[in-house]
């Protein structure tokens, strides 16, 4: 059967659970003077037509259930007014058009409007952004007539303003400096759709990880490639530079423990990256889990990596590039569990010439170099403290946040305080008195945390350099291994 027109003298029912009844037809305009109507589901039947604007009316409704219909048109825009409306399942039908953005709708979430291919809005909402085609077609049209109008004038001002740009050109230094956004169309191009389905709609099993700057998801390409997906939450303050950043980074860099970037999708209203998957997770995911661990040999490997990749970030480019949030979360381990630096949503690619920049944006507290925390002054120094605190927190297990860190106490000074006893610092599970070599594990530990102490001084000019971080690296790593194998 069908709603009837009398549904509307209803008016002091306070609850209408209609669903599964094979109901068919449109919904009654009727409906919407129930206004002390606080439940209203008509899901799981048959219901055609559009969402009548009347829903409107309903001012006392707290939850709505159309979902599992065949309801088409659009969602009523006036729809916004209803400040009681904690959920609106529309989800399963045939519905177009923009999701309303104001009032109880900034709160819904995207499974709410899944399964309605015509709808667009928040890409947070798991739906594509809206095009407005009337609008194109109106430029195009005042263009066109703006053409044809001055189109003798139009014509000169073109060339001469294409010779000027020519030769501006030929005589324009080639180096990118700090602003230039390199070019993406060498790179391959993902639609919205072609990354929605790759993710299940961006359903939390697939999620990885969450940023100050968006989210990270594993998806599935249509070619059967498993990739992650950085979606950026434009709505995040300097979310839109923290892309084009990223984009500048990983576009013009190359080297095996830097994320590889396999493409993108850009639009005004979504910006995402599709990143090489890392199906052993970050770093930081090791040393903290329960159930993964890391042994000594993996652990200098580690940061062997990292290092490798920072020496090339700061000496291998045409110009420096500066991380500026290296920590555990950021390094990430492949299938050999090699490492692979991430996340340059922060990064400063300096001009020809430049060594300092000066910066508003901070990093993640305990990994900050001094300057960059009080002045914002970033050069790759600023790094090579940062890899120092990764450093001791690798061999001790101990986060520069934890709780035991409090006032003049920091890790690098509880290092600085215990040391020559690198027994007090080192992760208890990774060297045990009655462990076989344990004398030159000790030793190899003591080495390491004197070098990460001197990645950390508080002068810039006082910090190594990557380099001989490196090599001082593979030097540790050669004498374990001599002891161990001899």
């Amino acid at each position: 059967g069908s709603l009837p027109l009398e549904i509307g003298n209803l008016k002091a029912t306070y609850s209408l659970d209609l669903s599964s009844n094979q109901l068919s037809g449109i919904i009654p305009t009727t409906i919407g003077m129930l206004q002390v109507l606080q439940n209203l589901s008509l899901a799981r039947n048959n219901l055609q037509g559009s969402i009548p604007e009347s829903f409107s009316h309903m001012v006392s409704l707290e939850f709505l259930d159309l979902s599992h219909n065949n309801l088409s048109g659009v969602i009523p825009k006036s729809m916004e007014a209803l400040k009681s409306l904690k959920e609106c399942n529309v989800s399963f039908n045939r519905l177009s058009g923009e999701i309303p953005r104001d009032g109880p709708f900034r709160n819904f979430t995207g499974q709410l409007f899944m399964n309605n291919e015509g709808l667009c809005g928040d890409p947070r909402l798991s739906v594509p952004p809206c095009q407005s085609n009337s609008i194109r077609r109106s430029s195009k049209r005042k263009v066109l007539l703006l053409v044809i109008s001055v189109s003798g004038i139009a014509a000169i001002l073109i060339i001469a303003i294409g010779a000027l740009l020519n030769l501006w050109w030929l005589k324009k230094p080639k180096s990118s400096g700090g602003t230039e956004l390199m070019s993406m169309a060498k790179y391959d191009r993902f639609s919205y759709y072609d990354l929605l389905r790759s993710t299940d709609n961006y359903n939390e099993s697939n999620l990885l990880g969450e940023g100050s700057y968006g989210s990270v998801y594993k998806g599935i390409l249509s070619d059967g490639t498993v990739v992650a997906i950085k979606v950026f939450n434009l709505l995040a303050e300097d979310s839109l530079k923290s892309f084009d950043r990223e984009c500048e980074a990983l576009k013009s860099l190359r080297h095996r423990n830097l994320t590889k970037v396999l493409g993108c999708c850009s639009n005004p209203d979504f910006k995402a990256l599709v990143l090489k998957y890392m199906p052993n997770g970050s770093l930081e995911k090791w040393l903290y889990s329960h159930n993964h661990f890391l042994d000594m040999f993996q652990r200098i490997n580690i940061m062997i990596d990292v290092a490798c990749a920072l020496e090339y970030l700061h000496y291998g480019c045409h110009t420096p590039v500066v991380h500026c949030d290296l920590k555990p979360s950021n390094i990430l381990l492949d299938e050999d569990m090699a490492a692979h630096v991430s996340d340059f949503g922060i990064a400063k690619m300096f001009g020809q010439g430049e060594s300092i920049l000066y910066t508003n944006t901070l990093a993640t507290l305990g990994y900050i170099a001094p300057e960059y925390g009080s002045e914002g002054m970033v050069s790759t120094r600023i790094d090579v403290y940062s890899f120092g605190i990764v450093l001791i927190e690798t061999f001790s297990r101990m986060k520069p946040s934890d709780e035991m860190f409090s006032g003049d106490l920091s890790l690098k000074s509880w290092v600085e305080d215990c040391l020559p006893d690198a027994l007090q610092v080192v992760d208890a599970n990774l060297i045990r008195p009655e462990d076989e070599h344990f004398t030159h594990k000790l030793k190899c530990v003591l080495l390491i945390m004197n070098l990460a102490l001197n990645c950390c001084r508080e002068s810039p000019g006082e910090r190594m350099n990557m380099k001989d971080v490196l090599a001082n690296l593979k030097k540790i790593k050669h004498q374990l291994l001599m002891t161990v194998s001899a």
